[in-house]
């Protein structure tokens, strides 16, 4: 009799189907199907024989997730096995249960033009203020990369602003990344720099349940907020902006982190407004462009994600066990709820905000110019592989690709590597060949079923304290 099984990248978890995958068009994020209990109790069996009746009870599940055995996809073990997107890199071994539409696009290039104007989750800005109130005008979260350190160089050489340049000293900063933050202490007169570091006992304890929760220990920038959180209360500072790649801002709606209306939320009066009710009644100041934005990461990084979040589906896996490992170190917490309170209670919060690189680039952020800008301007120090163009200021970040893949590819996370989504859309409008973007893909992210040896340096950090 005919065997009947489950697709590829459908899995039974509760009373619900998962699928560990990127659907194309109307099903982009319909990643989960509700079973009834008789539904369940088939799904359960499976792979097996359905007689008509169980079909029946299967109903539109037959032939799209439930199939034949022999139509179950196979997925690709190596990149050259796999299927790739006719316009950018994307494919179904980097991610796995990608789906393609008729004329050959994955769902990136596929919805491009329809999701174009996802732009950013925060407030975007070009020109800020010079404060009265602060002797900052702006901060930064500066690492010592291509990204931060094009920031940088925007905020404190083209727009002429007091910049406060934050750095978390994490163990695993590359050796170039230290170079050139010390080469921008000499580039720019109006910049002051601060360092701070977590103690090793402390960031031994988060490291590892991280690394039980995530198998990795990657947890910026989130403890970097809460490093520097109560030190942009303290000095007033009217602005913390982040700066990244753009396609960064744009992977976090692909990867189900961030809805459409996050997007669009910051010009909503209405929303706005009604929030601002809210904290009048309660007799707090009304929330300006970007402070709510900055209340909302603090309070997820503080207390966890609020409930209607949790209820909506949209939760940040990333995150949350970033937040779950840093409650094993109550007291690291407890300055960033009092600079919470404090200054929302006073107002006195520092709006998040965002440049986005392409809009205040001429000709877009084309990595290439970028790179000879960086050089002569702020002695950034490049990659000796040239072809690199994402993430430059880590040594463990081909193992964060590393574990994230892995753990996609064996359905044990919902989450789509990062790298994977950003590499994906940067080549997708780059004028950069294609063939770069394959090797960079190939060689120089961690995209492996078998560790890469960055994973062993990670582990490293655990055998040196034991």
């Amino acid at each position: 009799m005919q065997q009947y099984t489950l697709q590829s990248r459908w899995v039974a978890e509760g009373n619900a189907l998962w699928y560990y995958g990127l659907r194309i068009g109307k099903n982009m994020h319909r990643n989960k199907i509700r079973l009834s209990k008789r539904q369940r109790a088939i799904v359960g069996k499976l792979p097996a024989s359905l007689t008509d009746a169980e079909k029946r009870v299967l109903g539109a599940l037959m032939g799209e997730v439930v199939v034949p055995v022999e139509e179950k996809r196979r997925v690709p073990a190596s990149f050259a096995e796999a299927r790739f997107c006719k316009r950018c890199v994307a494919n179904d071994f980097m991610i796995p249960g990608l789906e393609f539409s008729e004329d050959g696009l994955c769902p990136m290039c596929h919805s491009a033009e329809e999701k174009g104007a996802l732009k950013s989750i925060l407030p975007t800005v070009q020109a800020l203020p010079v404060s009265e109130r602060s002797r900052f005008d702006v901060a930064v979260f500066y690492t010592g990369g291509k990204d931060s350190t094009y920031l940088l160089y925007y905020l404190a050489k083209r727009c002429r602003l007091r910049v406060l340049a934050l750095t978390w000293d994490m163990p695993f900063m590359s050796d170039l990344a230290k170079k050139s933050i010390e080469n921008a202490k000499k580039a720019f007169d109006n910049v002051e720099f601060i360092s701070r570091t977590v103690s090793k006992s402390d960031l031994s304890v988060i490291y590892r349940r991280l690394m039980e929760l995530s198998e990795n220990t990657c947890a910026c920038p989130s403890l970097a907020y809460v490093l520097f959180y109560p030190e942009l209360v303290a000095n007033r500072v009217p602005y913390f902006v982040a700066g990244n790649e753009p396609v960064q801002m744009l992977g976090l709606y692909y990867n189900r982190i961030a809805p459409t209306v996050a997007y669009t939320f910051s010009r909503s009066r209405v929303l706005n407004a009604l929030i601002n009710i809210g904290r009048v009644l309660t007799l707090r100041p009304p929330l300006k462009k970007g402070q709510f934005h900055t209340l909302a990461t603090m309070k997820q990084l503080a207390y966890g994600d609020h409930f209607i979040k949790r209820l909506v589906g949209y939760e940040n896996e990333l995150v949350s066990n970033i937040v779950e490992s840093i409650r094993q170190v109550p007291h690291l917490l407890a300055p960033l709820k009092r600079a919470i309170r404090s200054s929302s209670r006073t107002g006195n919060i520092p709006a998040f905000v965002h440049v986005d690189f392409n809009d205040v680039t001429e000709g877009g952020y084309d990595w290439s110019r970028v790179k000879r800008l960086l050089v002569e301007e702020c002695g950034w120090v490049a990659p000796e592989d040239e072809s690199k163009g994402l993430h430059t200021s880590c040594k463990i970040e081909r193992c964060k690709d590393c574990t994230q893949f892995i753990r996609f590819y064996r359905c044990k996370s919902k989450m789509i590597p990062f790298s994977a989504l950003e590499i994906s859309l940067a080549s997708r409008d780059s004028l950069r060949p294609r063939e770069e973007w394959l090797y960079e893909m190939e060689h120089l992210l961690g995209f492996s079923l078998t560790p890469v040896e960055e994973c062993a340096l990670m582990r490293s950090y655990f055998e040196e304290k034991e």
